[in-house]
């Protein structure tokens, strides 16, 4: 059975398609009937396109993509690593749900949960965007669950007190100078994510902000002026951080560039009074344009900050004495507990579980600070007022009285 897709060949011809193998006439006139039908309707996938290797439209759709720099090198890490080199002989329109499942237990066997659901996720949106050029649907199954039952792995939170904090910080401190254990508080006091804390520069810091604003958008005109009335040094004003970019080391510059933050979540937390005087007496030790500088200097992104400082940081170090091949002697670095194994963000979490217990604080005022949207009414109607924000830096200079308190009385130094 063949039939006209309506398209014609370089010498005016017409293209025809055609399936063979039927062993019913009828059967074939009604699979002609329903490529009419499908063509008519504008449904019909036409058989070369079917017959796409995935490994084309594996360079298609990478060549397309608009994403966030670390976002696209995700998703072509994930492409390259482990989607292409499975999938790059067969036509797309051959991966049908049991070719996909196949794959599932494939790549769940290879590599972490975390790891599986990301490339899954990823191979999702490459079979979902091929839809209705290639294929008619995706093969990728969500709608109903099928096979056994796996709980989702959750990370394990413990609550962070501010002695954890403290602890950390000292380590910091150790590797990093007083930039480190002021960088340690600042997380833990403002919520901010890891690269917009490498990428801080002094013009977005107190006690500069918001005089000292680059003023890079001409539309934030307004803005910037409010800003001067409501945010700064002096009795009337609240100190303040700007964040306006995060900091990723790339292949594309020797070093970090500078990219807006995640989800372009600009926005300006106010601080407690002992954040503020710390680090106003820390930006007066140094001169790096960073706020929180690597050992040399630089930015703390453009190296591997895991490696070279975190790891040692939550588990300590033993003690590194003057000697020969020992560049930069140091004490022993305690080992923290309770972070063992634990992430850098996490000190994020733990600012927002520390707003949460205060019940006086707006839903909304918490969210934005942290750099989310709120949907509905209360995203479109709500905002951050004054009150809000004196309201969160009481809390947090509260935190921070208590705990010192805590150590007075422990005799702590």
């Amino acid at each position: 059975m063949k039939w006209w897709a309506g398209e014609f060949l370089p010498n005016g011809r017409k293209r025809y398609e055609s399936k063979g193998g039927f062993t019913d006439e009828g059967e074939a006139y009604r699979h002609g009937q329903d490529k009419l039908y499908e063509i008519r309707h504008g449904t019909h996938i036409k058989n070369r396109d079917r017959a796409t290797l995935m490994d084309t439209w594996l360079d298609d759709w990478l060549a397309a993509m608009d994403y966030a720099y670390s976002t696209e090198l995700a998703y072509r890490s994930r492409v390259e690593t482990h989607i292409r080199p499975y999938f790059r002989h067969l036509a797309i329109g051959d991966i049908d749900p049991l070719t996909y499942r196949a794959f599932k237990k494939h790549i769940q066997q290879k590599v972490g949960p975390a790891t599986a659901k990301n490339v899954l996720s990823t191979l999702g949106m490459i079979l979902d965007d091929a839809v209705p050029r290639l294929i008619k649907t995706s093969p990728v199954e969500r709608t109903k669950k099928r096979g056994k039952f796996v709980k989702k792995p959750k990370e394990r939170k413990r609550d962070v007190s501010e002695e954890t904090v403290e602890a950390l910080a000292r380590n910091a401190r150790v590797l990093l100078g007083e930039p480190g254990y002021v960088m340690i508080w600042t997380m833990a006091m403002t919520g901010m994510r890891p690269g917009e804390l490498f990428g801080l520069t002094r013009e977005y810091c107190y006690p500069a902000w918001p005089a000292s604003d680059l003023r890079l958008d001409p539309e934030e005109a307004d803005r910037y002026d409010e800003d001067l009335e409501r945010y700064g040094k002096g009795a009337d004003l609240l100190p303040a951080i700007r964040v306006e970019r995060q900091a990723q080391r790339t292949k594309r510059v020797k070093g970090a560039e500078f990219f807006p933050p995640k989800y372009g979540s600009q926005r300006t937390l106010v601080i407690p009074p002992f954040l503020a005087d710390m680090l106003e007496a820390m930006l007066a030790s140094h001169s790096s344009r960073w706020v929180f500088p690597a050992y040399r200097g630089g930015c703390l992104a453009a190296g591997d900050f895991n490696g070279d400082y975190w790891y040692e940081i939550r588990g300590g170090a033993d003690e590194r004495p003057k000697g020969p091949g020992v560049r930069i002697p140091r004490p022993a670095i305690p080992a923290v507990p309770e972070f063992q194994g634990k992430r850098m963000y996490l000190l994020r979490h733990s600012h927002k579980a520390w707003l949460d217990e205060e019940l006086e604080h707006s839903r909304y005022a918490v969210e934005a600070r942290m750099g989310h949207e709120m949907d509905g009414v209360e995203g479109i109607y709500s905002s951050v007022t004054v009150p809000m924000e004196r309201a969160i830096t009481r809390t947090l200079q509260g935190r921070w009285d208590a705990f010192q308190r805590r150590s007075a009385e422990g005799g702590d130094s």
